[in-house]
């Protein structure tokens, strides 16, 4: 059997159909369901993070084949919120690497990966990023491979937080439209700025002829 693991049915990941109807497929909603005896007790094949919060045991990681997705090109990105520190640095193209889970966040060999594009607002690169997933885990379920492990410099992202949502003064409109655009998702905090006694929120982004056109949310304090 596949064990694909979850925190939030409503989130942005969804399974492919097919996987469905080729294999066993069991989902982990909440943190404390994932623990080693129910492991033990369905014996997975995989243990599949799509998209997980928290930390994992390591007698889970130890005694299974736990695989996260990791939005860029490691060890380049380890860390937090890597699709919107990718987009500060105007990164344009990333892979969406699969790797096994190790006691070093984000530091395990190397399954495969595929490049997905950073452009447009961040619901539209999740969509991307689902598709990709999905074709991952379909890949690593069929063939045996081998992870390799990661080369090259390391760079650990900072996770960003709501602060970090602000949108700085004097921007140029293209950085001014990414920073808008990374948080542009319905499960994600606007970006925002303090006007007075308001808070103006940004959403559904577009950059037309050097101008930005999007939906204003106003909220006073």
């Amino acid at each position: 059997s596949k064990l694909q693991v979850r925190n939030d049915p409503s989130d942005w990941f969804s399974l492919d159909k097919d996987i469905f109807c080729k294999d066993e497929v069991i989902f982990i909603k909440e943190k404390k369901d994932l623990t080693l005896q129910f492991l033990r007790g369905v014996s997975p094949k995989f243990v599949f993070f799509p998209h997980w919060n928290w930390f994992v045991d390591e007698e889970i990681i130890e005694n299974f084949d736990c695989i996260l997705f990791h939005t860029a090109p490691l060890p380049f990105g380890r860390g937090g919120s890597p699709i919107q520190n990718l987009i500060l640095e105007e990164v344009k193209e990333t892979p969406v690497c699969a790797l096994k889970m190790t006691k070093t966040l984000d530091a395990g060999p190397i399954y495969c990966k595929k490049i997905i594009s950073l452009s447009g607002r961040l619901e539209e690169i999740f969509e991307r990023l689902n598709l990709s997933i999905n074709l991952l885990i379909k890949k690593i379920v069929k063939e045996k491979l081998i992870p390799v492990p990661q080369k090259g410099q390391v760079k650990v992202f900072s996770r960003l937080s709501e602060l970090d949502n602000e949108i700085p003064k004097y921007l140029p409109i293209n950085k001014l439209y990414d920073r808008i655009r990374m948080l542009d998702a319905d499960f994600y905090p606007s970006a925002y700025i303090n006007y007075g006694n308001a808070r103006l929120e940004f959403s559904n982004i577009t950059l037309k002829n050097d101008k930005i056109y999007c939906m204003t949310q106003i909220e006073l304090k």
